[in-house]
């Protein structure tokens, strides 16, 4: 062969396929910083409500920028699950065989398709640049292929096709359309005892950006002041709380959370907080009381300054190192002592006035702050949660003096955590404690049920769904 014939015979064929960026990365730092976030969910089990809000810092991404990208991350995240399965549709593979990192942009991509306003092309062409920017040019075909036909109906027609039947499978249907894990959403319903449409509510609620929730620190600072300081509104049950509209942005520089006055606490929280110095004791004495579970210091901050005001000192345990040196820096100042010890032998002498037991539990009553704690979670969490939940309840009512009160307290309504749980002290300590009712406590907060205990929801309260037990020591 020739030279000549050679050198004709290189330009015929086609060049190798690059497998980096055809072009210059786009400039989108909204989108940019929504995908990372995504993907250090997807790769590292981050935690968006902590990486978000540095990663935004890092890039100084502000204003419009800022909003989209929390917008996108959070609704994302929290829409996982539905998004999953309409992507499903529109492949010709099995999604656990999409690459992650292109499976991150799909979702992105089509929340912005089917819950934005953002027009679609841009939806479409933004997503295919950022999976070829991430995974390379030989995918961006496949992911605008899949986005288009996501785009060839809006959500409603896509649950119309995908949702189980309302009649036969109403939990499933709700599930889907609300995006919850079926698990999720039958934990609701048999709260609640209901299928239908307070089931419904629920799980909206639960589906929806909530509003920013502030504790203004008794002593420090009134609820109204710090309304009036922050432009938020007096919350409506809290004595402490303020709410802020959903959307504020990150609160960790501004004037009164640096300055201590205040700190980012759900309402529900600082409601059962609240509850548990209010309860009437038996006997003599109300000065030695025990956050017996205290990390990360959100309750203990409360019971801490409320202890300053009526003259009680805190004992406040937490088993992990990292989170008792939280306690300390956030309660500094206050008359709280800080034991590194596990709750369920802390090894401190019995006699305790007040005990509050804010358990470990699930967690699936702050899903809306935790956008995907939903998808991480399993039925098979629940045994060894509740298995501890009990062995916690038990030591704090042998460190409670007769007459002494604990509160017990879960951020979840599984009824497995919480009146399993109490059910069960209960029955171990026959003679030994009697139920107090907690709505009592709990003054102008409506539909609270018949008692004894307080599940607060969401939907009906604006609040996380807590859950609040008493139990006095006879």
């Amino acid at each position: 062969m020739t030279a000549e014939r050679r050198r004709q015979d290189r330009t015929r064929r086609p060049a190798p396929r690059k497998q980096g960026p055809r072009r210059p990365p786009v400039h989108d730092p909204a989108r940019r910083a929504a995908f990372d976030v995504l993907r250090a969910i997807s790769d590292r089990d981050a935690y968006a409500n902590l990486v978000l809000p540095e990663l935004l810092r890092e890039r100084r991404i502000t204003g419009r920028d800022a909003a989209l990208a929390t917008e996108l991350t959070y609704g994302t995240a929290r829409a996982q699950g539905l998004l999953d399965e309409i992507i499903a549709a529109c492949l010709d593979r099995p999604l656990e065989k999409v690459d992650r990192a292109v499976l991150d942009g799909l979702r992105l991509g089509s929340y912005q398709l089917l819950r934005t306003r953002i027009p679609h092309h841009a939806a479409v062409a933004s997503t295919v640049d950022l999976v070829r920017e991430e995974a390379g040019s030989h995918v961006a075909g496949f992911a605008n292929a899949v986005l288009r036909k996501v785009s060839e109906k809006d959500e409603q027609e896509w649950l119309a096709e995908l949702a189980p039947d309302p009649e036969t499978d109403p939990i499933g249907n709700l599930a889907l359309r609300t995006a919850h894990p079926r698990w999720i959403a039958r934990a609701f319903a048999e709260s609640l005892g209901d299928k239908g449409a307070e089931l419904e509510a629920a799980l909206r609620a639960d589906d929806a950006r909530p509003a920013v929730h502030l504790l203004a620190r008794p002593g420090e600072i009134s609820a109204e002041e710090l309304a009036a300081v922050t432009a938020g509104e007096v919350a409506p049950y809290s004595p402490y709380g303020v709410h802020l509209p959903a959307g504020t942005g990150d609160l960790t520089e501004s004037e009164p959370i640096r300055q201590g006055l205040a700190t980012v606490q759900d309402e529900g929280s600082q409601l059962v907080a609240v509850a548990a110095t209010e309860v009437g004791l038996t006997g003599a004495g109300d000065s030695r009381w025990l956050d017996l579970a205290a990390g990360p210091g959100g309750k203990a901050v409360l019971l801490g300054a409320l202890a300053a005001l009526s003259g009680a000192e805190l004992d406040a345990v937490e088993k992990a190192p990292h989170r008792a040196r939280l306690v300390r820096r956030v309660t500094e100042g206050l008359p709280v002592t800080v034991h590194v010890a596990d709750g369920r032998d802390p090894g401190l002498a019995a006699g305790y006035d007040r005990v509050l037991l804010d358990a470990p539990c699930s967690g699936l009553g702050s899903l809306r702050r935790r956008p995907e704690a939903r998808w991480r979670k399993e039925p098979s969490d629940i045994p060894d949660l509740t298995r501890l939940q009990g062995e916690l309840l038990g030591s704090a009512i042998r460190l409670l003096r007769t007459g002494g009160v604990v509160t017990y307290v879960v951020c979840t309504p599984h009824l497995a955590e919480t009146e399993g749980v109490i059910s069960d002290a209960v029955r171990r300590n026959d003679g030994v404690v009697e139920v107090v009712d907690a709505r009592e406590f709990f003054p102008g907060v409506p539909d609270l049920g018949e008692g004894p205990y307080v599940q607060l929801w969401p939907h009906r309260h604006g609040t996380d769904a807590m859950f609040c037990a008493m139990l006095r020591k006879l």
